[in-house]
């Protein structure tokens, strides 16, 4: 039985599945810490940035398809992404939206959460810092994927532009008295 479920969340369906079967508990989480910190703000940022990026990333880190053994690596820009866009706009789609959401959470939640990241300059580095991490151990743990520069700038791209979508909410609310 065990085994069964250990390959059930090895696979794309799986991880989607427990995604949204987690999704109250994302929930309850944030009313619990709002509740506890008497903030929403801040509980809602810090469930929302591991809630949606936590599988997401769980989803890159599964082994791909066979066939780029010994592990590949692209660090010539826009060669994948011409690639992807000569298999069809089905692919294209699938795999740019994919990488564009990966690290969108993170863009949306850091700069409301962290008064420090609340600058486009600062979230476009700290996406490219964890993109690069991303595409560093699906090449250090061989899982058939190809580690290509970009994906690590169009993970980038995702993430300034969720941060752009939560500008309004980056300003520190103003406390009144002493």
């Amino acid at each position: 039985m065990l085994k069964d479920w250990h390959d059930w969340f090895e696979t794309f369906t799986g991880v989607v599945a427990l995604w949204f079967v987690t999704f109250p508990v994302a929930v309850l989480a944030v009313l619990a810490l709002a509740w506890w910190r008497r903030a929403w703000r801040t509980a809602l940022a810090d469930v929302g940035m591991v809630y949606g990026t936590l599988f997401p990333v769980w989803l890159t880190l599964l082994p791909g398809g066979p066939g780029t053994d010994p592990p590949r690596v692209s660090l010539v820009p826009f060669t994948d992404l011409s690639a992807i866009i000569e298999h069809g706009p089905a692919s294209a789609t699938i795999q740019i939206g994919g990488n564009l959401i990966l690290l969108a959470a993170l863009g949306f939640f850091a700069p409301v959460r962290f008064p420090a990241l609340a600058s486009l300059p600062r979230i476009l580095v700290l996406a490219a810092v964890c993109s690069t991490l991303i595409e560093t151990a699906q090449y250090v743990f061989h899982l058939d994927r190809v580690s290509s520069v970009d994906d690590v700038l169009v993970n980038t791209a995702g993430a300034g532009l969720a941060a752009l979508a939560s500008r309004h909410w980056w300003r520190v609310p103003v406390s009144v008295g002493c």
